[in-house]
């Protein structure tokens, strides 16, 4: 995985510029989308008449199942074989996306109202939250989970589908059977990805509280110019980053690697509050339901025929800067590099099976020539002793005449 994530980091610069026109202008505002269209449902179906026990129910149905899918991921991956029955996993998998997104939003859904309720609007509380979460998640080491589209994406290819990485990584060292084990995903789950939606709704907040508060629709216009520019410029910035990151170690390499995800970070936020308003304001204002699941169905369709639907899932824990070199700030955008990269395997693979067939043939061949030089060496040597036998005769049949 090591290998392959830097192979794609270190694509051509052309492919590198599809990928983020593809992550910006495609696949996030889509997953934008679903997101705002499920918390409607939620917000609808989930006791709406009381927001006190609406978000507790959010809370439990998103923690119980986050914490059910990383508990049992090997189970999953034991289970679901995508070589052996490709159409019974191509339906579980997408559904277990679908259940993994439904648990994502609910978790988001019910932290977001319970600091909404906790610390109100304010700016300087909800200031305070923010730099408590930044600083508690980079003392930590995991300050990298707070991107997301357009900055990160995953393609739903087979090999770790099912991988929900956890903060002390216990289940590879100690099984997946430990209390270790068990204590490391509910860690992961309930405080990582508290902490991760306290810094995203904090943020928001002060958006909401700073960016023409009294203008919904010029607010969200500039939330998105300030977003796609930060986010463009965080991905024009990643040769220069690149090369400072090479040149630094220990403590400096993770803050410049924590500063570049923050201001990264900034952008993605700004993007999906923009996005978010806009649908607000002039995609299906109070629309009713029937419109709400037709919508939030068409964006699952959608991502799931790009290929890219666990794009809408906030799943596992990874560490600041714990790859090596460049990978680090390597924003994870691999689509159309992917593809390519795939194609050129297989006609690897391909080559790679001539070159054994060829040879195959070739030792044949030689076989088979060394098998005539044995039989002409073995006629050869039968012809010798003949015309040997037929002397000795001729000698004795003299010696006897004379």
């Amino acid at each position: 995985m090591t290998s392959m994530r830097r192979e794609l980091g270190d694509g051509p610069a052309s492919l590198v510029a599809v990928d983020a026109a593809l992550s910006t202008a495609v696949i996030t505002p889509i997953v934008v989308t679903y997101w705002r269209i499920t918390w409607k449902l939620m917000d609808i179906y989930i006791l709406p008449g009381n927001l006190v026990w609406s978000t507790i129910a959010s809370v439990g149905i998103g923690f119980f199942g986050l914490f059910i899918f990383t508990l049992f991921q090997h189970r999953f991956k034991g289970y679901l074989k995508p070589r052996k029955h490709t159409v019974i996993y191509y339906v579980m998998s997408r559904s277990y996306t679908a259940a993994f997104a439904y648990s994502c939003v609910n978790s988001w859904r019910g932290i977001w109202s319970i600091m909404d309720e906790v610390t109100g609007t304010r700016p300087p509380v909800v200031a305070a939250s923010v730099v408590i979460g930044i600083c508690s998640l980079a003392s930590m080491k995991t300050l990298r989970n707070i991107i997301a589209p357009p900055i990160a994406i995953l393609t739903d290819n087979y090999d770790g589908y099912f991988e929900v990485p956890t903060l002390f990584r216990i289940g590879v060292r100690d099984g997946t059977g430990s209390w270790l084990y068990v204590l490391d995903s509910f860690f992961s789950v309930c405080i990582i990805g508290s902490l991760v939606v306290i810094v995203w709704r904090g943020v928001w907040s002060l958006m909401d509280n700073y960016l023409y508060p009294d203008d919904y629709n010029t607010s969200a216009i500039l939330s998105l110019v300030i977003g796609y520019s930060v986010v463009l410029l965080a991905f024009a910035l990643q040769p220069a980053i690149k090369k400072l990151v090479n040149k630094v170690n220990g403590f400096k390499r993770i803050l410049f690697v924590d500063v570049y995800l923050l201001f990264s970070f900034f952008g993605a936020v700004n993007v999906w509050r923009g996005v978010w308003a806009m649908l607000d304001i002039h995609f299906i204002p109070d629309a009713p339901i029937t419109s709400y699941w037709v919508s939030h169905i068409a964006c699952f369709g959608f991502l799931v025929l790009l290929n890219s639907s666990n794009s809408i899932l906030v799943r596992g824990v990874y560490i600041d800067a714990e790859e090596d070199g460049t990978q680090c700030v390597d924003f994870p955008c691999y689509y159309v590099r992917l593809l390519v990269q795939k194609r050129k395997r297989k006609r690897q693979i391909r080559e790679d099976e001539e070159g054994k067939e060829m040879t195959q043939i070739k030792i044949g061949n030689e076989d088979k020539t060394e098998g005539v030089n044995e039989k002409m060496l073995l006629t050869s040597e039968n012809v010798d002793k003949t015309m040997l036998n037929e002397v000795k005769e001729t000698l004795n049949n003299s010696s006897k005449v004379v």
